[in-house]
């Protein structure tokens, strides 16, 4: 397919550096223009390695034009909860279609993650895979040490698998280049999507190779990958196809005992709420598995943009001013938490204005849902419209529910300890502790720990959508929320782009109703 494979492996230094810089391990880089440098002269050192290494971090950043977790309309985060009660907002014009199923292979705001050739859409990020391959076929052919190699190729490949992975819970198998194909790249060669079983093998072969030799946590520099995210990704892969097959539920569970030990040094925090406030991410921080660390004055837009994107416009409260009020979460959502729940803190059901009233669900122009803040007060956003506080995207406690879960549909009901799994989460939320009993079937014990997830990891990392298929939960969902009449299970997975349908002259299939 000419439009995903015409790939060039000169692209990816050039203007990424600030992105860069954010990893503090990278603190000693230097911005280096590298576009003069012949291409057989690239890459000569470690140096030039390490750069392109980097390269492969860089499509998993927050940044609007083409970083995959932006915290905005363009990151794959508000698409997915846009589809659950999470942000699925149909009074909202943005997040209308997505709570109602109504997408299709012309709505660039879904197909564009897999394929984009609008002014600022960079290709995608099925191409970054591409780019992945590229890079671990320059590693294995360096003259670098065999141990140095093993190093730099377990971060590539553990990028290639993460961007795999969020693709294919989206779209489903994926058209995945060989690298010979890229080797060619002015020579047009339609490919096919990978099989089901192609697609899970090749997220796991690469994960498997970055678990084993990529640091443990306590040996990874901040906002690097490190063997406790590989096995987490693995966690999420399997939780992904146990909805085919249940045998999976036993390899989440020996992943998620292997997190839990010791030496993997990860700890619940005891604060939910100051996680997610200033200073509460960072290598003390021992719940986090992988975030993404920001600061709000990179030239590279690397900050986060959340406050701005879901604060109201005429917001005036704590400091802070109004944003653009593009999302808002669901009253059905917020009145599902329990009413200590700590965890519901920054779902504001109530704000000030810029006039000093307050506004409420039942004011006279009301409230149409809580503001979705996640993130504790900012007032530095005022200035530079963005955050400097890390965006979380995978923590600990996915662990303890993830072993829950796979432990109960292993044995086909509750158990013990799957309710205490549970109930270490539910602690932490100052929420009493549930009981055995509570639990009389099976799909009631999972009902609660769906509910768990979206209370616990809402506007985090999207996955709750995956959580809501994987039970045959998601189109239930959103005909109780909107009585929508496009909800089909054909919606469990998004369109992908007319462009690569055309150019894969035949070899690739839309998927299934659209």
């Amino acid at each position: 397919m000419k439009a995903i494979y015409s790939m060039r492996n000169t692209i990816f230094i050039l203007a990424v550096l600030p992105f860069f810089l954010l990893l503090n391990g990278c603190a000693d880089l230097q911005p280096a223009d590298y576009s003069d440098i012949p291409f057989t002269d690239f890459p000569k050192n470690e140096e030039d390695i390490k750069s392109l290494v980097l390269s492969c971090y860089y499509p998993l950043r927050p940044n609007w034009f083409n970083g995959i977790h932006a915290r905005n309309e363009r990151g794959v985060m508000v698409i997915n909860d846009a589809t659950t009660e999470v942000l699925g907002n149909d009074q909202l014009w943005f997040t209308k279609r997505f709570i109602e199923m109504d997408y299709h292979p012309e709505t660039t705001d879904v197909t564009w993650f897999y394929y984009g050739n609008g002014t600022y859409d960079d290709g995608g990020f099925a191409n970054k895979i591409s780019r992945c391959t590229l890079v671990m076929d320059q590693i294995e052919n360096s003259s670098l040490r065999e141990e140095l190699k093993e190093k730099y190729m377990a971060e590539v490949r553990c990028a290639r698998a993460f961007l795999s992975y969020i693709l294919y819970d989206m779209y489903g198998p994926l058209v995945v280049a060989p690298l010979e194909v890229l080797k060619k790249p002015l020579r047009e060669e339609p490919l096919p999507r990978l099989s089901r079983e192609e697609m899970v093998k090749f997220i796991e072969d690469d994960l498997f190779y970055a678990a084993e030799k990529l640091p443990m946590p306590d040996k990874t520099e901040y906002g690097k990958f490190s063997r406790g995210l590989a096995r987490m990704l693995l966690i999420r892969l399997y939780l992904h196809e146990a909805a085919a097959d249940n045998a999976y539920y036993a390899k989440v569970e020996t992943l998620c005992r292997e997190l839990m030990k010791p030496e993997y040094g990860y700890q619940l925090q005891s604060d939910y709420v100051k996680m997610f406030e200033s200073g509460g991410q960072g290598l003390t921080n021992k719940e986090i598995i992988w975030a993404i660390p920001v600061t709000a004055d990179s030239p590279a837009g690397e900050g986060n943009d959340w406050h701005m994107f879901v604060l109201p416009t005429d917001f005036n409260q704590e400091g802070m001013k109004g944003g653009y009020g593009v999302a808002l979460s669901t009253w059905w959502f917020y009145d599902r938490f329990e009413e200590k729940d700590v965890r519901k803190t920054y779902l504001l059901k109530e704000y000030t204005n810029n006039k000093g009233t307050l506004i409420t669900r039942t004011s006279e122009k009301p409230l149409l849902g809580p503001i979705p803040m996640k993130f504790g007060y900012d007032p530095g956003v005022a200035g530079a419209g963005k955050s400097t506080i890390d965006i979380i995207i995978y923590r600990y406690a996915d662990v303890y529910l993830s072993l829950a879960e796979a432990i109960a549909m292993k044995e086909g009901h509750a158990t013990q300890e799957a309710v205490d799994l549970m109930n270490t989460i539910r602690t932490r939320a100052k929420l009493p502790a549930k009981q055995l009993s509570d639990f009389a079937t099976l799909e009631s014990f999972i009902d609660q720990i769906l509910t768990e997830r979206s209370h616990e990891f809402w506007c985090e990392n999207g996955q709750y959508r995956a959580d809501l298929i994987r039970h045959n939960k998601l189109m239930k969902r959103a005909k109780e929320l909107t009585n929508t009449a496009y909800a089909g299970k054909e919606k469990e997975l998004f369109p992908l782009p007319k462009i690569v349908i055309v150019d894969g002259k035949g070899k690739v299939q839309q998927n299934s109703g659209y």
